[in-house]
């Protein structure tokens, strides 16, 4: 397993809606242990593929308290997401220094591939489920910025420029 370098934003890469896996490999599965790996050392509780470069639909989410509970998932697609909203401060490696209030569903129920290859689908609920979200905006060239309402995005993103964060 190996630990790597996020890409900073705004490389163009995070902007990217990367295309789905079509088979669970070794390959695969190694990248998704170096992605825990790499999420452990941040730490965070979620990392997407484009956020290191793998231009791939996976991603790995973890927040249970104790860590080691890595949930890797291929292709995730939410299918039902609750009408209650759950505010929570989120950030990015990518950007690093910068965080925002972010509000998403409470709740949402994710159909992916897993690590065996087999569907799944998942409900996942406050911190888990904004993980998940954040994590599938990032497979879909999103950034959490992007949730913010448009006056706070821009003075989200120059208050980036200001601190050296984008540069």
């Amino acid at each position: 397993m190996t630990q790597r370098p996020f890409l900073p934003y705004p490389d163009k890469r995070l902007r990217t809606a990367v295309p789905p896996v079509t088979e669970i490999t070794d390959e695969i599965r190694a990248i998704w242990n170096d992605m825990v790996e790499t999420m452990d050392a941040m730490p965070g509780y979620g990392l997407a593929g484009p956020q290191i470069g793998v231009m791939q639909q996976l991603a790995v989410v973890d927040c249970s308290e104790e860590r080691g509970k890595a949930i890797k998932l291929a292709n995730p697609e939410i299918l039902h997401a609750s009408a209650q909203p759950r505010e929570h401060e989120e950030a990015s490696p990518n950007l690093p220094g910068m965080s925002a209030v972010i509000s998403r569903p409470r709740a949402v129920t994710v159909r992916f591939l897993n690590e065996s290859g087999e569907i799944e689908e998942r409900d996942f609920v406050n911190l888990w489920a904004t993980s998940v979200q954040h994590q599938i905006d990032h497979l879909n060239g999103r950034m959490y910025f992007d949730n913010l309402k448009p006056v706070k995005r821009q003075m989200f993103l120059k208050k980036a420029k200001k601190t050296g964060a984008i540069k």
